[in-house]
């Protein structure tokens, strides 16, 4: 197996040198996105907002972080099921999206989309979110907060563990 080391954000050039079933190791920012953080986004786009970050330089983790304990960093980070974001995907890839994190499979029109636009969908291991936790080392409210565990979060990571999926 071919294991990566990638900093993010991931350039076209990072993305097409990997291979479906390859392990990478990320290193930098995650933003997390579930269901609601989704929906406002494609929101933003449809009224003509500015979006609040740039999709070309940004990795979606498809997570929820369960509330920090005392004395921890984050809370659990286990990945959710990416088909449930396949309504939004087509029009976060058009927007720049390149690499999403989840687990499970993707709709074929979103996998169809996904190599059309030379990005890159990798899956996290479900059920080790403790273990996925011990490869952060911050965690903030990002935007939305009044969205709870749907809000966005910023997560720094060293040598997050994810295979590539789709490519």
């Amino acid at each position: 197996m071919n294991i990566q080391k990638l900093v993010l954000p991931l350039s076209l050039q990072d993305i097409s040198q990997l291979k479906q079933g390859d392990k990478a190791l990320l290193t930098g920012i995650l933003l997390t996105a579930r269901d609601a953080a989704h929906k406002r986004l494609a929101e933003c786009i449809s009224n003509k907002q500015e979006l609040p970050f740039d999709l070309r330089e940004s990795t979606i983790f498809y997570c929820g972080p369960s509330p920090t304990p005392d004395g921890k960093i984050c809370g659990a980070v286990g990945p959710t099921t990416s088909s449930r974001m396949d309504k939004w995907t087509p029009l976060l890839l058009e927007h720049g999206l390149r690499a999403m994190i989840g687990k499970g499979e993707r709709s074929e029109a979103v996998q169809n989309e996904i190599r059309r636009m030379g990005s890159i969908y990798f899956v996290a291991v479900g059920g080790i979110s403790a273990y996925l936790t011990r490869h952060i080392v911050s965690c903030e409210t990002y935007l939305w907060e009044e969205l709870g565990t749907e809000a966005i979060y910023r997560l720094r990571v060293v040598d997050f563990p994810v295979y590539v999926s789709i490519v």
